[in-house]
């Protein structure tokens, strides 16, 4: 069982924390990043895209002209896919590109990029991270403090007022997330989830304490 250091917002070690083995150190499962990856992608699509077929383009029925001694190509509709304002062949139309994953595969996924990030060393722990109101600048100070690089996510335990303070403050900066990975109640304000897509797309991940030990009790027995 790893021992890692844990920090505190002015980048001082405050104590040590144990990461469990079966969640921090495993064998990174690539195939299982990549099924995890794609359907976070897939279900963010909106399926809105829309053409319309023959039936729904705006026009007469009627037959344009007579089949045969006009000189013109034969034509049955001004429908057709072939003339302007036409129908549509094989467009795109209202679709739902959500994927499904079970638990076991989620699980192993989110244990996968931990492990990954603890491997190459960019997984930090900090006491807490906690601010009394949303101000970028002081967040931004904080975070250059504890972490190296400012292309980091931090991932909060919880969704409580001074945390959510943290993830407004976050809000405007492009190389920086928060991630509110639980949710007390049924509002799902301001909660994103733990997902592998912001653990791997951020050079650092930054969990608190109070993080990691959630991560344990939820990841810690889960089915491999």
């Amino acid at each position: 069982m790893a021992e890692v250091k844990v920090l505190n917002l002015e980048g001082k070690e405050v104590g040590t924390i144990s990461l469990k083995p079966e969640i921090f150190e495993i064998e990174p499962n690539k195939d299982l990043l990549f099924r995890y990856i794609h359907k976070q992608l897939a279900d963010r699509r909106s399926g809105t895209a829309s053409t319309k077929l023959r039936g729904e383009v705006s026009g007469g029925g009627r037959k344009p002209w007579a089949q045969k001694h006009t000189g013109r190509a034969r034509a049955g509709s001004i429908r057709s896919p072939l003339w302007r304002h036409g129908a549509v062949v094989f467009g795109p139309r209202p679709r739902d590109w959500s994927e499904g994953l079970n638990k076991k595969m989620k699980a192993g996924a989110i244990r996968s990029a931990l492990s990954a990030k603890f491997k190459d060393g960019k997984l930090l722990v900090v006491d807490k991270f906690e601010m009394d109101a949303p101000k970028s600048k002081e967040f931004v100070s904080a975070l250059r403090r504890i972490v190296p690089s400012s292309n980091a996510v931090i991932v909060l335990d919880t969704k409580n007022d001074k945390q959510i303070n943290v993830k407004l403050s976050s809000r405007n900066l492009k190389d920086a997330k928060v991630i509110i990975a639980d949710n007390p109640g049924k509002n799902t304000t301001n909660v994103d989830g733990l997902n592998v897509y912001d653990l791997i797309k951020f050079d650092w991940v930054v969990l608190t304490r109070r993080t990691v030990e959630k991560i344990s009790e939820v990841y810690g027995n889960a089915v491999r």
